[in-house]
């Protein structure tokens, strides 16, 4: 089978990491990475991340365009740039190359805009790509479903400098239907990378559903989840909590 060639928007701090994961899977190719300014322009990212071979060249984003897309084919993009980077790749759908956004606070006509571009290409957004996250969505909705009258409290845990309620917590609170931030308490502190626990709290026993992540390399993870997923999809618009609800159903495993 062809590898999957993935092109990647983003070499910051989660960028790198996740340049790396794409790197060593034998399955996908990383064909190339687009970045906000000049730093590392033309440069090989295999050398950056500290290996001894030329691979993944490093383009600034004013290089592309309709053509860019064209003269360096991919078969998908994936995006952990920052809120403004979808506008780039807009020529790249229209060539029918799927995307992957994963940025976590893109406002609501950012996400219109990824609809638009599902009408010629598949386009999958999750504004936490973890696999972790995604299950802890489905989970959490099925004890609501078994258990409605529980109280309800989520707790987010952060690295120290993570600026305002994590997008996540707040979605988790959005799906569970509490209609404000009350219910969403926030941690800041060094040496976490992110954690996020759910507690049904019910007469004479709580359940806490938590995941937390380790590394950022659990974005990278699953990201490469989501390609290998969408790559034989047709245009439309999709999601990793859909994916996950969707094996449920069928019973498939996740691996």
């Amino acid at each position: 089978m062809d590898k999957i060639k993935i092109g990647l928007f983003g070499f910051g701090k989660t960028g790198k990491i996740v340049a790396q994961e794409i790197m060593q899977d034998a399955l996908v190719e990383l064909v190339w990475i687009v970045r906000r300014t000049k730093t590392y322009n033309h440069k090989y990212a295999s050398r950056l991340l500290g290996y001894e071979y030329d691979a993944t060249p490093i383009f600034s984003v004013d290089r592309v365009d309709e053509e860019f897309f064209r003269v360096h084919p991919v078969d998908i993009i994936i995006d952990f740039s920052g809120v403004s980077g979808y506008k780039s790749y807009a020529p790249a759908t229209r060539l029918g190359i799927k995307i992957i956004s994963a940025i976590s606070k893109l406002d609501a006509p950012a996400i219109e805009t990824l609809k638009a571009y599902s009408e010629h290409s598949a386009v999958l957004y999750s504004p936490n790509i973890t696999l972790g996250v995604n299950f802890l969505l489905v989970a959490s909705q099925v004890l609501q479903s078994i258990a409605p009258h529980a109280d309800i409290e989520i707790i987010e845990e952060h690295f120290r400098d993570k600026k305002g309620v994590s997008g996540t917590a707040l979605k988790i609170a959005g799906i569970l239907g509490l209609e404000n931030t009350r219910h969403v308490n926030s941690v800041r502190v060094g040496g976490i990378v992110g954690k996020h626990e759910v507690i049904f709290g019910l007469p004479n026993q709580t359940i806490r559903l938590v995941h937390e992540s380790i590394s950022r390399g659990a974005f990278g993870q699953g990201a490469l989840f989501a390609a290998k997923w969408l790559c034989d999809k047709p245009p439309g618009f999709y999601s990793m909590e859909g994916i996950i609800s969707n094996m449920f159903k069928q019973n498939i495993p996740v691996y």
